[in-house]
Formats: structure tokens, sequence, C-alpha cells
């Protein structure tokens, strides 16, 4: 298997470097010779980007699904797809005032993909440095930003899209040396209603496909929280603004990685002996630390219960902020658990607080 990890010889990668003009612009003249499905810039007509792309210096680390709350349309030609893709490069463009199409790739309805902005597809042919992106800020350096055509808070995608989604993940996974754990979803990273209510509901499905395409029967760790760090601002952070709360710090849960929850988050690593993140970075350690003792169950209240019902809410399980561990509740973190093939006993065990906020648990893939 070619990976990142081989190209480059376990460095994080070369300084980030002009894509428009150099050589990375330039490689990449003709269709991908190893992924030749993939429907390349020049395949489908785009526009020349208005400015430099960089390269990314650091490891990428992650796949970030997305919707493009488009309508979901009916007509899955390979002429629809080609539309699609310029007119979210117009949208990104001449709306977002960005360089390029925001996202590495796109699928369409009809399971056609295509390359998103310039340079990604010679990338993932070498497992090379990405091209930073404009999909998910405080991502954009470290994720593979895939967008799926339509709007699935209520419907899924159709299995065409699917279909190719597990393949370009597979390939994405091969090339930079991931895994099927290390796929997350828009709203784990940012504030929005994408990836979708019914869309995210199947991740775990989805990694579960991708996962025997990789020859990967269990995950290697336990848990794969979410790296929250400062540069990013989600629902999941109003969790663990509820969780300090509970360990004593006054914060207000906005879900905004501000400097005090920086200060508090930082603070709350060096009083437990873990290393200080100097971006505030919530490592397996600090996420440990901060759900082990909350086993949050039925009856119970408080702050962490607030965390809890507001993620269930976040995710479409039906749940009210009040503060009160309600039946209605614990009907909602049982589903939680068996969408995530956790014992489904209602508890919030660290397993379960790390699904609630977007993580993947070595459960999920039995």
């Amino acid at each position: 298997m070619r990976t990142r990890r081989a190209v480059l010889k376990g460095g994080l990668g070369i300084a980030a470097t002009a894509v428009i003009g150099g050589s990375a612009a330039t490689a990449h003249a003709a269709p991908s010779p190893t992924f030749p499905w993939i429907i390349d810039c020049d395949g489908w007509g785009a526009r020349p980007p208005s400015g430099a792309l960089p390269l990314s210096a650091i490891a990428t680390n992650k796949i970030i699904l997305h919707h493009m709350a488009f309508p979901n349309v009916t007509d899955y030609s390979r002429e629809q797809a080609v539309k699609l893709a310029k007119d979210c490069q117009n949208l990104h463009m001449d709306g977002n005032g960005w360089s390029d199409t925001g996202q590495h790739f796109t699928i369409s309805r009809g399971g056609y993909v295509l390359e998103g902005r310039h340079g990604s597809l010679a990338q993932l042919d070498t497992g090379g440095n990405q091209v930073i992106s404009a999909h998910c800020p405080g991502e954009n350096g470290r994720a593979i930003g895939i967008e799926n055509e339509g709007t699935y808070i209520t419907e899924l995608p159709p299995d065409a899209l699917q279909e190719s989604l597990v393949r370009l993940c597979v390939a994405v996974c091969e090339q930079y040396g991931l895994h099927a754990w290390d796929i997350f979803g828009h709203w784990d990273f940012r504030h929005t209603q994408c990836p979708g209510i019914a869309f995210y509901g199947i991740f775990p499905k989805l990694r579960r496909k991708i996962a025997r395409e990789l020859g990967e029967s269990t995950m290697d760790e336990e848990r794969r929280w979410p790296d929250l760090w400062r540069f990013v601002n989600s629902p999941s952070v109003i969790t663990v603004q509820y969780l300090l709360n509970v360990q004593g710090y006054p914060l207000k849960p906005d879900g905004a990685f501000g400097p005090e929850t920086v200060a508090a988050v930082q603070d709350w690593q060096a009083r437990n002996q873990l290393p200080v993140d100097i971006d505030a970075t919530l490592t397996p350690p600090t996420w440990r630390s901060l759900t082990e003792p909350v086993p949050v169950r039925l009856g119970d209240a408080g702050p962490a219960v607030s965390a809890i019902q507001t993620m269930l809410a976040t995710k479409g399980f039906g749940t009210t902020v009040t503060g009160t561990f309600d039946s209605v509740t614990e009907v909602a973190v049982r589903k939680l658990q068996r969408l995530h093939r956790l014992p489904a006993d209602g508890v919030m065990s660290p397993s379960t607080w790390c699904a609630l906020v977007g993580g993947i648990v070595r459960e999920s893939f039995r």
C-alpha cells in the first residue's frame, strides 16, 4: 500500500508551497493514472484559481464529510455532475470570495467523483501534502474535505453516492495512511447543520464498509476522540465547556473556543499532570480526564446533563435542554449507544461520551 508516510519518509511534509504557477500545478496535466474514475478539474472545465493554492506543511489526519445543501436532484448524469462542480466553484469564488472550490473532492448524487480544489488529485496520486482548502476553518490544513451533492437532514444519499463515497474514502485512507475511524462530519468541528442529521446517522455503517475495504477488523485504540483545538468552534466545544463547568470553571457554554476556554483547558491539563498543549487541543488523555469521573445516568442533574441534552438535540434525538436526566434523555442515550454498538444501558460511560461528541469507538466495528 502506497501511503503518505512512505512517500514523506516519516516527515511532516514540505513547507507551504504555492501550487499555482509551480510544478504542483502542472504535474497533473492529464487524468490520474491511479484514479481514472475521478474527474479532474480539466475534465469538468474548472475555472483557473484566482490566487495561489499552497500545500499544507502539516500531516493530514482526518477526512471531513459534508452535504452541499443543494437540491436533491433526480438527474444522476455526468452532465449534472459537471454542472454541480461548476456551480459550486462559482459559488465559492464569486459568492464566498475564495480562490477556488473550497473542498478537495465532490461526489454527485449519481456517484460521479470530481476533483474540487486544483491540485487535490495530484496530491492524492502521491499521498503528498494536501492542498490547503477552505471547507472547514481550523481543519483546512489537516483534513481532506469531501462534499456530497444534496441535503440530508431528513433524506439519505442515493446508493450510488454512498458507494462512491466509500471508494473515495478508501483511496484517501490508503494514500494518506488514515483509517476508517479518522472520518468525521463537518459539525464535529463547526457550528452548522452539515452533513445533515440523516446522513450523519449512517456514518457508523459507512465507516464499517470502509474498514472492510481497507482490511481493518478493529480499531487500534479504544476510542478516537475529535481533536478539538482553539481554531474550531462547534457543538462539541459546548460539551467541553459544560464538562469544565462541572470542574468549577465558570465558562459560558457557547461553543466558541475563545481565550477563556483555551485557558481553562490548559489549566485543567496542568492540574491533572497532563501535557499542556499550546493550542489547548483536547487530547485523548484530556477527554478521558473530563469524562471518566462523570458516569451520568437517569435522575442526575447539572451541567453534564445539559451537555448531553444539547448534543443529542443537535444530532436529532429529540431532547430538550433541562439539565435533568429524565426518561426522554435516557431513551435518546440508549439510541445513541445502539447506533455505535455500545451496551445500551443509558449510562454515560467514556465511550458513550466519545460517540456523543463525534468520536469513534472500537465497539462500532464489531
